[in-house]
Protein backbone atom coordinates (compact mmCIF):
# COMPACT_ATOMS: atom_id res chain seq x y z
CA UNK A 1 0.00 0.00 0.00
CA UNK A 2 1.43 3.21 -1.16
CA UNK A 3 0.65 6.73 0.82
CA UNK A 4 0.25 10.33 -0.97
CA UNK A 5 1.70 13.12 1.16
CA UNK A 6 -0.85 13.54 3.14
CA UNK A 7 -1.12 10.23 4.03
CA UNK A 8 -4.08 8.93 2.30
CA UNK A 9 -3.96 5.67 0.70
CA UNK A 10 -2.82 5.57 -3.21
CA UNK A 11 -3.92 3.17 -5.74
CA UNK A 12 -1.42 2.97 -8.24
CA UNK A 13 -2.90 -0.20 -10.26
CA UNK A 14 -6.07 -1.09 -10.63
CA UNK A 15 -7.29 -4.18 -12.40
CA UNK A 16 -11.60 -4.81 -12.39
CA UNK A 17 -12.85 -8.57 -11.81
CA UNK A 18 -16.69 -9.40 -12.02
CA UNK A 19 -17.71 -11.41 -8.83
CA UNK A 20 -21.67 -12.81 -9.39
CA UNK A 21 -23.58 -14.31 -6.60
CA UNK A 22 -22.60 -11.20 -3.86
CA UNK A 23 -24.96 -10.79 -1.41
CA UNK A 24 -25.43 -6.69 -0.80
CA UNK A 25 -27.38 -6.13 3.00
CA UNK A 26 -27.80 -2.08 4.17
CA UNK A 27 -24.75 -0.66 6.48
CA UNK A 28 -24.21 -1.69 9.64
CA UNK A 29 -26.32 -0.70 12.62
CA UNK A 30 -23.05 -0.05 14.89
CA UNK A 31 -22.41 2.64 12.74
CA UNK A 32 -22.90 5.41 15.67
CA UNK A 33 -21.76 3.24 18.31
CA UNK A 34 -17.81 3.92 19.86
CA UNK A 35 -17.03 0.50 17.74
CA UNK A 36 -16.35 3.31 14.86
CA UNK A 37 -13.24 5.55 16.49
CA UNK A 38 -12.70 6.75 13.07
CA UNK A 39 -16.27 7.91 12.05
CA UNK A 40 -16.71 4.94 9.21
CA UNK A 41 -19.71 5.10 7.94
CA UNK A 42 -20.59 1.68 6.40
CA UNK A 43 -23.15 1.87 3.17
CA UNK A 44 -23.25 -1.79 2.68
CA UNK A 45 -22.27 -5.15 4.07
CA UNK A 46 -21.41 -7.70 0.99
CA UNK A 47 -21.55 -11.27 1.84
CA UNK A 48 -18.81 -12.82 -0.91
CA UNK A 49 -19.87 -16.49 -1.56
CA UNK A 50 -17.54 -19.77 -0.84
CA UNK A 51 -16.09 -19.67 -4.59
CA UNK A 52 -14.80 -15.94 -4.19
CA UNK A 53 -11.20 -16.89 -2.23
CA UNK A 54 -9.02 -13.56 -2.64
CA UNK A 55 -7.84 -11.00 -0.23
CA UNK A 56 -10.28 -7.22 -0.38
CA UNK A 57 -8.04 -5.60 1.43
CA UNK A 58 -7.86 -2.06 0.12
CA UNK A 59 -10.28 -2.85 -2.92
CA UNK A 60 -13.03 -0.62 -4.36
CA UNK A 61 -16.01 -2.29 -5.31
CA UNK A 62 -18.63 -0.83 -8.04
CA UNK A 63 -21.77 -1.50 -7.20
CA UNK A 64 -24.78 -2.03 -10.29
CA UNK A 65 -27.92 -0.65 -9.99
CA UNK A 66 -30.15 0.02 -8.04
CA UNK A 67 -26.36 0.86 -5.52
CA UNK A 68 -24.56 2.63 -8.66
CA UNK A 69 -21.62 3.27 -6.86
CA UNK A 70 -17.94 3.21 -6.10
CA UNK A 71 -17.24 2.11 -2.45
CA UNK A 72 -14.23 1.09 -0.75
CA UNK A 73 -13.61 -1.87 1.31
CA UNK A 74 -13.52 -1.84 5.31
CA UNK A 75 -9.94 -3.40 6.81
CA UNK A 76 -9.15 -6.70 5.90
CA UNK A 77 -12.19 -9.23 5.55
CA UNK A 78 -12.17 -12.62 6.20
CA UNK A 79 -14.11 -15.26 5.93
CA UNK A 80 -16.33 -17.74 8.46
CA UNK A 81 -15.15 -21.21 9.31
CA UNK A 82 -17.10 -23.01 6.78
CA UNK A 83 -18.52 -25.47 9.13
CA UNK A 84 -20.48 -22.41 10.51
CA UNK A 85 -21.97 -21.33 7.09
CA UNK A 86 -23.89 -24.00 5.76
CA UNK A 87 -25.15 -21.59 3.09
CA UNK A 88 -23.21 -20.49 0.21
CA UNK A 89 -22.01 -17.16 1.46
CA UNK A 90 -19.12 -17.40 4.13
CA UNK A 91 -17.48 -13.41 3.84
CA UNK A 92 -18.86 -10.44 4.97
CA UNK A 93 -17.30 -7.47 3.63
CA UNK A 94 -18.09 -3.86 4.74
CA UNK A 95 -17.79 -1.24 2.24
CA UNK A 96 -18.20 2.88 2.61
CA UNK A 97 -18.59 5.44 -0.08
CA UNK A 98 -15.09 5.89 -2.12
CA UNK A 99 -14.75 9.68 -2.76
CA UNK A 100 -13.09 10.00 -5.68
Amino acid sequence: MEYDRFGNETYSEETAESVQNVLIVPGATDNLEASRPQGVSISYTLHFPKTYNKSLRGCKVVLPKPWDGTYKVVGDPKPYMDGNTPTKWHMPVEVEVAHG
